[in-house]
């Protein structure tokens, strides 16, 4: 079978793409506004893109830049939570399209734990958070996306997690990963492949 993205009406694209790169890493946003307003939100379209730097594309909502966006072009930080298997209902309670006004923090019942680098504050109850600085706001071209490219100043990492090697086990994190519609995925089985040395 052979699908052309032109043939297809837009919706039915993204549907389609969001199946097909499965699992996404979800990265839960917390920003906070010049005027102190707090915003917690999950995006699926997340990943690290090179050393010590992360991404996440945010859409609009209703022809507006969504909250996360708004926030990081006013102070240009960001907090990256990572979904673990205990946080889910919570991430999934501030997916909403809820207005600027709405703390997500507080419809969620999360604690924020105070960031040491960066003005917003991390969810208190994720076994890791990463704090960002803005490093480019990219407008993806033909699209109503926007990418942001946050640099790495602090990780917040539960003692357990981090093994001798220096990375954090998987199993014990246990993340959360973004399917299509309404699926989320856990960590499945986990097996290693030795890279070849040329």
């Amino acid at each position: 079978m052979i699908i052309k993205p032109s043939e297809l009406q837009p919706r039915d694209a993204y549907r389609l793409l969001i199946s097909v790169v499965v699992p996404r890493p979800i990265g839960w946003v917390s920003s906070v506004g010049t005027d102190g307003s707090l915003n917690l939100a999950p995006f699926s379209f997340f990943n690290a893109v090179g050393q010590n730097t992360v991404m996440i594309s945010v859409g609009q909502r209703k022809g507006a830049a969504k909250d996360t966006l708004r926030n990081a072009l006013e102070t240009r930080e960001f907090v990256v939570n990572i979904v673990s298997e205990d946080l889910a209902e919570a991430m999934n309670l501030t997916s909403g399209d809820y207005d600027y006004t709405v703390n997500e923090f507080d419809l969620a019942r999360l604690a924020p734990a105070p960031s040491l680098e960066v003005k917003p504050p991390r969810v208190a109850a994720a076994a890791v958070a990463l704090e960002c600085r803005v490093t480019q706001i990219v407008p993806v071209d033909g699209t109503t996306d926007t990418m942001i490219l946050g640099r790495i100043v602090c990780f917040h990492i539960r003692d357990d997690l981090l093994r001798a090697d220096g990375t954090v086990d998987a199993k014990l994190l246990k993340p959360v990963g973004r399917l299509s519609g309404d699926e989320y995925a856990k960590l499945g089985d986990i097996f290693k492949m030795t890279r070849p040395r040329v």
